[in-house]
């Protein structure tokens, strides 16, 4: 049996043999829609319809399920049509949902406003307190216990083994998204989940420029029920964005290692600013997950939040005075973004448990020169 690659180079291989017809190292483009059959239902290759199956799609699904370790790599035409798959996969109305009381304000919105008016109900809950996410699994009723880590924006590191733990003496599906990790520095099905999930257009993607999503399912019969949906509902991703989406997971492992550096950089001198109250990074021994991330990550990530003593008028005018750190929202790309949560990411959950507090910050630290991005910081913060 060969030895098993290493990250970096599946990241670069998998699903990525050279076109056989003309020797090409990058597989082409397949920018069609359909394909001539050799005879009525007889098909080259599987292909009769890029709803159905495209080559460039399939070798992105590959690349997905390798970086993962999982069995199926499903992509998508964006994150959340990602996870509404999944979720019509799983749910019929009156079942249940268990998630983190700080997730990404698109999920909840999905979760509670799209499936919650066919009569799927959720709860939220703090995922660092056990007890409290067993309490909250109805029997026969929760169907998916949904885990972002770290979470967005407030960083919240979850243990995965343990909440899959639970979850499975429950009978539920253990949902990880895995966005502001990545696969380059954490593996949720290694850990117990049953899915992970990507918004590919952050880390994956990596240059701002893609929109994309994946689910990695190692369980065949719901992996056939989401196929089956992908198909008949039509949420694709299409072939350039599949291929670009390749394309920017081949410098993966090299664009995480800069960014988990600056952002370690950035968080220490954020965390000695006068004007700065708390610094949401997990990479600090502050944090209350550090311990835990670094058991079950390989790095502490390129996303940062922080908040301001001064208040929401403070946290304003620094998003507006960056100029490298550039106000937008998304995420993971090769350039620094800062974004004000509470007006932008997650203007949706306002007045709930999820509302984010109005002196917070998030960053999204780039590839730049950490010199450069440290000074553009400084320039923008309330003076000492």
């Amino acid at each position: 049996m060969a030895k098993k690659q290493k990250f970096d180079t599946v990241a670069i291989h998998a699903g990525q043999a050279f076109d056989p017809t003309t020797g090409a190292v990058i597989p082409p483009i397949y920018q069609t829609s359909t394909y001539v059959q050799e005879s009525i239902g007889n098909l080259r290759g599987g292909y009769e319809y890029s709803r159905g199956g495209n080559p460039t799609r399939n070798s992105l699904e590959t690349l997905l399920a390798a970086l993962e370790g999982g069995k199926h790599g499903l992509s998508f035409a964006s994150g959340l049509a990602a996870e509404d798959t999944l979720l019509r996969a799983l749910l019929k109305p009156g079942d249940h949902i268990v998630l983190g009381n700080d997730v990404y304000g698109g999920t909840h919105r999905l979760i509670e406003r799209v499936h919650g008016s066919s009569g799927v109900r959720n709860t939220t809950v703090d995922l660092s307190d056990l007890r409290a996410v067993e309490k909250a699994i109805i029997a026969d009723e929760t169907k998916i216990l949904w885990i972002e880590t770290p979470s967005n924006p407030l960083m919240k590191i979850s243990d995965i083994a343990e909440l899959a733990d639970i979850g499975h003496r429950a009978g539920v599906v253990v949902v990880v998204d895995n966005t502001f990790a990545s696969p380059a520095l954490q593996n949720p099905l290694s850990l117990g989940a049953d899915v992970v999930v990507h918004s590919t257009t952050k880390y994956l993607g990596g240059h701002s420029d893609v929109l994309g999503g994946a689910l990695i399912i190692n369980d065949d019969e719901l992996a056939e029920k989401v196929t089956f949906l992908q198909f008949a509902v039509g949420p694709v991703s299409a072939p350039l964005d599949a291929w670009l989406t390749v394309r920017g997971i081949k410098t993966l492992a090299v664009r995480m290692d800069r960014h988990c550096s600056n952002a370690q950089a950035i968080a220490e001198f954020l965390d000695a600013h006068a004007a700065v109250d708390t610094v949401y990074y997990p990479g600090l021994p502050s944090h209350p997950g550090h311990e835990l991330a670094k058991q079950q990550m390989s790095g502490f990530g390129g996303m940062i939040s922080l908040s301001f003593k001064g208040g929401s008028k403070a946290a304003r005018k620094f998003c507006e005075a960056t100029r490298l750190f550039q106000l937008a929202e998304s995420l993971g790309g090769v350039e620094s973004l800062v974004n004000y949560p509470a007006e932008m990411t997650h203007a949706s959950v306002r007045g709930t448990d999820l509302e984010v507090a109005d002196n917070i910050v998030r960053l999204s630290v780039g590839i730049e020169d950490v010199a450069d991005l440290i000074a553009d910081l400084e320039s923008a913060l309330p003076r000492k």
